[in-house]
């Protein structure tokens, strides 16, 4: 689905309403300056299809479009780039984070933005770079660092709804009457997919700041390295939440451990203090013919004595030590 597509000259939207793909290819090199921006949201082949016809697209980074998936990287087509980015979003109602991925095709005079998945809409990007003429007037590498942008500022509430989620499990680590291995895991296994999204994109974000594509603005390169900046804390905050769980996971682990353990000592103590009764019990039962304490009067009661006096010292032993 085609959600917006514009025509840009001197950082001024010249028309309200979203053009046609046909009408914005014809606008390409208009004049020096000029660009379009079409966004297009989970587009149909045919859709694809027309726009990289329009534009030239190249066909591998246009398969990578459509089959989306792809991890976070920079391409070079001579005279066009390719750029992948990951998005991501927090769902408070389920505690789960959501992916998705923008696509964008960069050439001479032209951008388009390709959207798969819940995550991050560019109408935001879109609307706060319109009211930027000084930045607009640059061309599409500014549209690239609006999106990049506001892609990785979308970040943060992720990273905020993750450290809640530890504070949960950590609590209910401790607490004798929950659970929480499988939610520590699945919130490990959502934190590793969020370091995918991010850590690939500090190589190429750290080589555009150092200068390795060509005319680009100084004034555009200082705010890529603003973003630069951002995606690095996220990424330390992402290992910081990684090396959290895996502690977490392995007090969990070391808590199960122990209340196996007290579990064991408590039925190894009942069997204990069974056993000596149930040993005395067997020995009388066997009915020998010559076993003197069956002819005494007090032999019965002695047994008996013999047994309970055995459980009692048994008993307040293994409660001494702790097992009971």
């Amino acid at each position: 689905m085609i959600v917006d597509c514009a025509h840009y000259r001197d950082g001024v939207r010249q028309h309200e309403e979203a053009m046609t793909v046909e009408e914005a290819s014809a606008r390409v090199g208009d004049a020096p300056g000029d660009f379009v921006w079409i966004g297009l949201h989970e587009p149909t082949d045919d859709e694809m299809g027309q726009v990289a016809g329009r534009f030239g697209l190249h066909e591998l980074a246009v398969e990578d479009a459509e089959h989306a998936h792809q991890r976070p990287k920079i391409e070079d087509y001579d005279d066009s780039y390719f750029i992948v980015l990951k998005t991501a979003h927090y769902h408070e109602d389920t505690e789960t984070v959501h992916f998705g991925e923008i696509d964008l095709f960069v050439g001479s005079g032209y951008l388009v933005s390709v959207r798969h998945g819940p995550g991050t809409e560019l109408r935001g990007a879109r609307r706060r770079l319109e009211e930027r003429q000084d930045l607009l007037k640059l061309g599409p590498a500014a549209v690239v660092w609006a999106i990049v942008d506001q892609v990785v500022d979308d970040y943060l509430p992720v990273t905020e709804g993750i450290d809640d989620d530890i504070e949960e499990v950590e609590q209910a680590v401790f607490d004798e009457e929950s659970e929480p291995t499988e939610r520590i895991y699945f919130l490990k296994r959502e934190v590793i997919e969020f370091h995918r999204a991010v850590w690939p994109l500090l190589n190429p974000l750290e080589s555009i700041v150092a200068g390795a594509i060509p005319g680009l603005d100084d004034q555009l390169r200082r705010y890529l390295r603003d973003v630069a900046d951002h995606a690095r804390r996220i990424d330390e905050i992402v290992n910081s939440q990684r090396e959290l769980l895996t502690s977490v996971l392995e007090a969990n682990l070391a808590l199960v451990s122990v209340r196996q353990n007290e579990v064991v000592k408590q039925i190894s103590s009942w069997a204990a203090i069974i056993a000596v009764p149930t040993f005395i019990a067997s020995v009388y039962g066997m009915n020998f013919e010559h076993m003197p304490e069956l002819h005494h009067r007090i032999g019965y009661p002695l047994a008996l004595a013999a047994m309970a006096l055995s459980v009692a010292v048994l008993y307040r032993f293994f409660r001494r030590v702790g097992w009971l």
